[in-house]
């Protein structure tokens, strides 16, 4: 659909996630971020914002409004910090769910944990990972990523746990995560993985580190999954650069968000 004919809508999406981000800007922001995010006393949902996600917020109001509903939205990707440097504002730290979660897992151990996603043997190998590297002495309950919401809800008000990690991909996570949060009555932190518990379970292989630092982590899965990624890439992307650079052409300065 051209951008012409959809932009009342889109832009909207887009300007509304941009002003909810919440922007680090140094590494102490970040070790501040992730001692608050181990600390929640409430049921609360944390996402992850990359061009994808903002291209499917383009096009799913329900999407959009699932990801809007989150407690905390991080950027993740080179293509946010383009978005963000076109609008005037800084980009702060590329706070990508692959590299903050494991972060998070350490700060959670020894405290009851939950992997929802992917499917086995690699999750079975991602629980292995977590209860014996990133979270030691955590009881971690799994189930993969193919259930109805309703027994995701049962499994997490049977166990109560403390970190709840889905890794099953836009948009099903957010909305898994948002039933979550109004069901559950006990203090748990949501996570929107998406594909972490892969790459805990060995299923999917990071980039070398020079990609990653290059922001071409995408371009890497890209080769290995070219016919499962070849629309979020070599058609989203493209897409989501015309789309950021009409949104910065014709909308005055969003506010500034939250910055750590």
């Amino acid at each position: 659909m051209p951008i012409a004919v959809e932009a009342r809508g889109w832009q909207g999406h887009w300007r509304q996630l941009v002003t909810g981000l919440v922007r680090v800007d140094s590494e102490r922001g970040e070790r501040r971020l992730l001692d608050n995010l181990a600390r929640t006393t409430q049921p609360t949902v944390l996402a992850f914002v990359n061009a994808h996600a903002m291209n499917s917020a383009a096009a799913s109001r329900e999407f959009f409004e699932a990801l809007r509903s989150a407690d905390v939205v991080l950027r993740d990707g080179s293509g946010m910090a383009i978005l963000l440097k076109l609008l005037n504002l800084e980009p702060g730290l590329n706070l990508n769910g692959t590299d903050l979660i494991p972060k998070l897992l350490r700060r959670y151990a020894g405290r009851p944990i939950a992997l929802f996603g992917t499917e086995e043997p690699y999750l079975s190998r991602a629980r292995e990972k977590v209860t014996g590297e990133l979270a030691a002495g955590s009881e971690c309950l799994t189930a993969h990523g193919f259930l109805p919401t309703t027994e995701y809800v049962r499994l997490a008000v049977a166990h109560s746990p403390a970190l709840i990690v889905l890794g099953m991909g836009m948009p099903r996570q957010e909305q898994v995560a948002r039933e979550l949060r109004a069901t559950l009555d006990h203090p748990c932190l949501i996570v929107c993985g998406g594909a972490i518990i892969d790459f805990l379970g060995g299923k999917t292989s990071r980039a070398p580190r020079w990609m990653r630092g290059a922001g071409l982590e995408w371009l890497f899965r890209l080769l290995l999954e070219p016919r499962r990624l070849f629309k979020r890439y070599v058609i989203g992307n493209p897409l989501f650069i015309a789309r950021a650079l009409a949104l910065a052409a014709g909308s005055a300065r969003p506010s500034r968000g939250t910055a750590l």
